[in-house]
């Protein structure tokens, strides 16, 4: 089926109610038929619900759609985008091991993987996402995963896919790529020969701004570089905090199971079923969203380009823009609705962000609502002027985020304090 019925009709088989909207299940716990069912349950000899801090009936139908638009194997929903990456990372990584990552990455994930997860005792090493020349010579046996965004944040770097999925399968590394900005509407990483995606649906997902969430999506590969490979030891040893189970050995993703039997279980970054209910009704209308958001960005990004004020805009479906070739080899019908431009100074931003009509300042995209958002002061203030620099962000770059509204009016406005 087309992603626009899987969005409206996958994994979801009407109750014995007939109820068309999918019900919002919201339960801590499940009642047993008996000691015997819970005890099979507990050691997986039956499925079912046990406890919200590891499955719901509502989050259930929201991991199965979004699985299926991925063109993933199976899924687990998050309290957040951060807590997917997170839990992505430990599920993987030990004392010892290093990972790979993007030189341009939203900044909450540069600031775990740069810093946080060094008190975990992990290292992080960087790579040019767009010309990943030196990925290679990064990679020893101690490398987990190489982690990249398919779309920028703020930058939109569309990531050379086909390199770096080569070089990971020469060395069996498992790939994880964030697809919050382009959704699986505009990209597929697993069709690219990824292995695992991640998202927050905080974004375009709930398209409105109402909820925090995440999802991690895993594919078939992952688990055929899991099985057997010294990478991935714990997955394939005993496990003495589940009487010695071995995950590889599951006939069940290995990569997932081990989010859900031990990250979830030990960690409990779970969603609310009211949210994973939210982001249900939010995927109905991705297909359409996206359309629309791409775009209105395009018309906008035009008319930026063509304004003398401004430096540079960054947006792959100008033809001008350098990541203008890769998008349109891995990019669907669209570019999203995040762009950004740079103008000549701090000064000038700022006066920007704070007098423009329509948009908000807001550290969010993907709303219905268009954003306007100074990275370098905000969502990228933690890094230091190395790291800005390396990323790509200057002090004069201002991030939009393109809305549903009339791209006519969103161009006005910005000709008012240009």
């Amino acid at each position: 089926m087309h992603q626009q019925t899987l969005a409206l009709h996958a994994g979801y088989e009407k109750d014995t109610q007939g109820t068309m909207a999918v019900p919002i299940y919201m339960s801590t716990a499940y009642e047993f038929r008996d000691s015997e069912h819970a005890a099979n349950l507990f050691a997986l000899k039956e499925l079912g619900n046990i406890y919200t801090r590891l499955m719901n009936p509502t989050s259930a139908v929201f991991e199965k759609r979004f699985a299926e638009l991925e063109g993933g194997v199976a899924a687990i929903a998050t309290a957040s985008g951060m807590s997917a990456i997170f839990s992505t990372i430990v599920n993987l990584c030990e004392v010892g091991d290093n990972i790979l990552v993007a030189n341009a990455v939203y900044g909450g994930t540069s600031t775990l993987t740069d810093h946080t997860i060094k008190r975990f005792g992990i290292e992080t090493r960087k790579f040019d996402v767009a010309n990943p020349s030196n990925l290679e010579e990064l990679i020893d046996e101690d490398t987990k995963m190489i982690l990249f965004e398919s779309l920028s944040n703020p930058n939109l770097q569309v990531a050379d896919f086909k390199t770096i999925v080569d070089i990971a399968n020469k060395h069996n590394i498992i790939t994880v790529v964030d697809n919050t900005v382009a959704t699986p509407i505009l990209c597929n990483p697993i069709k690219l020969g990824c292995d695992i995606v991640v998202h927050s649906t905080s974004k375009y997902t709930t398209g409105q701004g109402l909820a925090l969430g995440g999802i991690i999506v895993d594919s078939a590969t992952s688990g055929e570089k899991i099985k057997g490979n010294d990478r991935y030891s714990h997955f394939n040893e005993p496990d003495d905090s589940y009487h010695g189970l071995v995950y590889s050995d599951l006939p069940f993703p290995p990569f997932i199971m081990r989010i859900l039997l031990s990250v979830l279980r030990d960690l409990g970054a779970a969603p609310s079923p009211f949210n994973s209910w939210l982001m249900i009704q939010g995927l109905e209308t991705l297909t359409l969203r996206m359309k629309e958001h791409s775009a209105s960005a395009l018309k906008v990004a035009q008319y930026l380009e063509s304004n003398e004020k401004v430096k540079k805009v960054n947006y792959p479906g100008l033809e001008s823009d350098s990541n203008y070739t890769r998008a349109q080899q891995y990019l669907i019908g669209g570019n999203s609705g995040l762009l950004s431009f740079e103008v000549d100074s701090l000064e000038t931003a700022k006066t920007i962000v704070d007098n423009i009509e329509i948009f908000s300042c807001v550290v969010n995209i993907g709303d219905s609502k268009s954003i306007i958002t100074h990275p370098a002061s905000t969502t990228h203030q933690q890094l230091s002027a190395q790291e800005l620099e390396q990323s790509g962000i200057g002090a004069g770059l201002i991030r939009l985020s393109i809305g549903l509204e009339n791209a006519d009016d969103l161009i006005e406005a910005l000709k008012k304090v240009l």
